[in-house]
């Protein structure tokens, strides 16, 4: 939790915090009351009593406004140390000062918590839109596949016999093909719902970063037929000391994103390189790019572009940032002067070069 955010929620701290301020804001004014006069220093405290109504809440605000009076009244009208006034003139200043600043401090705080009311409400809105396209998606994502292997069943058990062997291989082939599918977004939901519950934990050991690629290609062979993926193995590159689940899902899903959105016989490429502390690894296309615009977004969970082809949930490259943060690494997006767009993966990581490295 935040320093900010202890502060806002805790109102023990607001107090101690509120009552401090008007005490050293009273004693410096003090020491220069000869100079600056005390209708100065109302004002001065009528300003601190403002600023702190911005951010706390009501009582601790209440408080330190009667509490700023008390003080410009013991402090700085004459006669000075006693809580007695003398002329008509400041009791009346006093009067209204002791009313503005309780006022002050009662609507500011009312209307502070008006707009986080109406910010929240906004918010939800913005979040039912986000969880409307997302069912939409997901339920096009999900029922597709389903709905594949069920027809596919169905044909081979009422037409077992007239098919021809071809014909089921057919079959069989777009069976694991929506299983695959399936699969995938299955596992989308349970990665981001384990980024949500905030439990990742990571399971660190020393990994090839060239292998974890081939696999990771390999997995999209079938994906992957009208494109073409370039990746150079480095021999120099040295064994890294991450987690290879979380990175594999990491690469799977800008891959995915890749071959998803580009369009037939583009060019992926995927480059790897290493500094003392990191990872890196560059994944770019030769594909549209994306918006200028639309970058920052490309992260959120369900975020999906406009005018994109159905399909697609936009968790996959919410859960790669996740899970990137989680080795506390970053994970870029930047569109290439040439066309297309690079996505650079940095992990802070153990390095240990293999000619070095011993297996137990």
């Amino acid at each position: 939790m935040t320093v900010k955010k202890k502060i806002q929620e805790d109102q023990r701290l607001q107090f101690l915090i509120g009552i401090g301020l008007i005490l050293m804001i009273s004693f410096i004014c003090y020491l220069f009351i000869n100079v600056i006069g005390y209708h100065i220093v109302a004002l001065i405290l009528l300003l601190t009593v403002s600023v702190l109504a911005m951010f706390f809440k009501i009582w601790p605000v209440v408080t330190v406004a009667v509490l700023s009076a008390l003080i410009w009244n013991f402090l700085f009208i004459q006669p000075r140390s006693t809580f007695s006034i003398t002329t008509p003139e400041d009791a009346l200043f006093f009067l209204m000062y002791f009313v503005i600043a309780v006022m002050n401090a009662v609507f500011t705080t009312k209307i502070r918590k008006a707009e986080e009311v109406s910010r929240r409400r906004k918010e939800r809105e913005n979040e039912m839109k986000l969880y409307n396209t997302f069912l939409n998606s997901l339920s096009h994502e999900l029922r597709t596949p389903i709905s594949t292997i069920i027809g596919s069943i169905d044909t081979l058990k009422e037409n077992s016999t007239k098919l021809s062997l071809q014909n089921k291989i057919d079959l069989f082939t777009e069976i694991e093909i929506a299983g695959h599918r399936l699969n995938k977004q299955v596992g989308n939901l349970l990665n981001m719902s384990l980024l949500e519950s905030e439990f990742v934990k990571l399971q660190l050991d020393w990994y090839d970063i060239n292998e974890i690629i081939y696999s990771i290609i390999q997995l999209n062979e079938s994906e992957a037929i009208n494109h073409n993926i370039h990746f150079e193995a480095d021999e120099e590159l040295p064994l890294f000391k991450i987690d290879a689940v979380l990175f594999e899902q990491i690469l799977q899903n800008i891959l995915n994103n890749a071959l998803q959105y580009t369009p037939p016989n583009s060019v992926i490429t995927i480059q790897t390189s290493y500094n003392l502390k990191e990872c890196i690894i560059h994944i770019s296309d030769n594909g549209k790019g994306f918006p200028e615009d639309k970058i920052e977004k490309v992260f959120d969970k369900f975020y999906r572009l406009p005018n994109t082809a159905t399909g697609g949930t936009g968790l996959g490259l919410s859960i790669a940032q996740g899970f990137a943060q989680a080795h506390n690494g970053t994970l870029s997006l930047e569109n290439l002067k040439t066309g297309g767009a690079k996505f650079t993966l940095k992990i802070p990581a153990e390095l240990a070069h293999p000619k070095n490295f011993n297996n137990d």
